[in-house]
């Protein structure tokens, strides 16, 4: 959702450094980047490393209440597709084809980018807190497979982060990566493009031929 459908990592953005903010601290780059599609208790664990703050029960529940207040109040607000995203969403459902979304994103706050993205596209959502183990742990996309039907072999990813592309491979999709924030590291079995302009269902299909065949 955030970075690959939804422009949405500058809200993630704004509200991280208000919260190192609130802290006396100043959110680095380097920590910034290395939150980018990790899941809630890892997403803690980095920015207080990096911030230099105690990582305890209590300074998680107080960051994750924080977060949530301030990201749901951006959320309020219009937040932009990203390039290309809207039309390859209405392409692959004119096609038939089942779609899922999942995101490291609560469902809590999912809802809210739901309401940008529109729910008619997906014949399931999963988010982070509904799995055993958020990205880069293949759970979200094992169980997104289970809910459509299908088999993870027969799907294509797209992500746009290295924690969601190391998610997609280690269930079995077919992987297309569409870098947003931060560089994804070319690995077999990656495919890039700039953006979602111009995706094609032919591209998708191409994509699933050359895995079968390599």
């Amino acid at each position: 959702m955030d970075g690959t459908l939804l422009d949405s990592e500058k809200l993630w953005d704004m509200a991280l450094r208000e919260l190192a903010g609130e802290y006396g601290r100043e959110l680095t780059d380097e920590v910034r980047h290395a939150l980018i599609g990790a899941s809630g208790p890892n997403a803690f664990r980095i920015l207080f490393d990096g911030l230099g703050i105690e990582h305890t029960p209590e300074s998680v529940a107080h960051g994750s209440e924080w977060m949530e207040r301030r990201v749901t109040e951006l959320f309020h607000g219009p937040v932009p597709w990203r390039p290309g995203a809207r039309e390859a969403l209405e392409m692959v459902r004119s096609a038939g084809l089942p779609m899922a979304l999942v995101t490291n994103t609560k469902r809590s706050l999912t809802e809210f980018g739901l309401d940008t993205i529109g729910r008619e596209f997906f014949g399931a959502t999963v988010c982070a807190d509904e799995v055993p183990h958020g990205k880069p742990a293949p759970d979200l996309y094992l169980r997104a497979a289970e809910l459509l039907g299908v088999d993870p072999g027969n799907a294509v990813a797209i992500e746009d982060s290295p924690t969601g592309s190391i998610a997609a491979q280690a269930a079995g999709c077919t992987l297309l990566v569409v870098p947003c924030e931060v560089p994804v590291p070319d690995a077999p079995g990656r495919t890039f493009r700039e953006s979602l302009v111009g995706l094609t269902m032919d591209h998708l299909g191409e994509l699933v031929r050359e895995r079968a065949v390599s």
